[in-house]
């Protein structure tokens, strides 16, 4: 299953240390099979706000991400970050090709207690529905 590390960074002043990050950081994931998906692009926000910038960065699998997280390579360029811009950082396993949330659903379903299934919706799900 594809895995990725998602980070939602905060704005940060220009720095020669960030710079020198973006320059090498391809370097680091390449050799695990990490491509980026997206960085440094515009977002439209839906819901909700998102102040920043969303960095995320594609894996064949969470062993390989976990491995190029834990590189020396990418160690050493880590704090050209860190230090000057905030965030947080995930790393997360896919869903499988054809992947079909209503197993999903129905599990959640069958959990939720009798009383609760014929209760009122919530103010947010009578907007969203």
């Amino acid at each position: 299953m594809p895995a990725y590390v998602i980070a939602h960074l905060q704005e940060a002043a220009p720095h020669p240390e960030i710079a020198e990050y973006m320059e090498r950081i391809t370097g680091t994931f390449e050799p695990y099979g990490g491509r980026f998906l997206v960085h440094a692009t515009q977002h439209e926000v839906k819901e909700g706000s998102w102040p920043g910038h969303l960095v995320m960065i594609g894996f064949p699998g969470i062993a390989e991400a976990r491995a190029w997280w834990d590189s020396p390579a990418y160690q050493e360029i880590a704090p050209l970050r860190s230090r000057h811009i905030d965030g947080d950082i995930i790393m997360i396993e896919g869903v499988p090709e054809g992947y079909d949330p209503t197993g999903t659903a129905r599990a959640l379903r069958e959990s939720v207690p009798a009383e609760q299934s014929t209760a009122q919706p919530s103010p947010r799900q009578a907007l969203s529905g």
